[in-house]
């Protein structure tokens, strides 16, 4: 399930990429835009900020920006960044594989072969959707997948 604080993360890119190339909101736009609360949002946006998805300005005139073209952040970066691996057990992620700890083999492991699909089916639809996307719609990160 998609926690909080990657919806809030989403949203807020999302927000970013609608103002286009080069243009900043401020942390206070953002959360009103991405209705997310501000304190909240602030620790998210300083996370995207170390991990180089947005950059930081300070001072009167300061703000967010994104740090890449919104095409080519896609919805998956920004869920791993936050809330890590997308699939929905350790014995079958690409980015922090680890035997589950009650499982006796991988090999004969009865469950791990649908995990699997929908780790690579949940990767490729996420994979494929950028904030370049998601800004495109008239709603927010709630809407649809298929913009309009």
């Amino acid at each position: 399930m998609l926690s909080h604080k990657a919806r809030y993360a989403l949203r807020a890119l999302v927000e970013l990429a609608r103002e286009g190339e080069g243009a900043q909101l401020t942390s206070g736009e953002i959360a009103l835009r991405a209705d997310a609360p501000r304190k909240f949002l602030e620790a998210i946006l300083l996370e995207l900020a170390r991990r180089g998805l947005i950059v930081s300005r300070r001072g009167k005139f300061g703000g967010y920006a994104l740090a890449r073209d919104a095409g080519a952040v896609s919805f998956a970066e920004v869920i791993r960044i936050i809330d890590g691996p997308l699939a929905l057990a350790p014995c079958v992620s690409k980015t922090a594989f680890r035997k589950c700890d009650d499982c006796p083999d991988l090999d004969t492991c009865a469950l791990r072969e649908a995990l699997r699909q929908a780790r690579d089916a949940t990767a490729d639809v996420l994979e494929g959707y950028s904030l370049a996307a998601a800004a495109s719609l008239g709603g927010g990160v709630d809407g649809p997948l298929e913009p309009a």
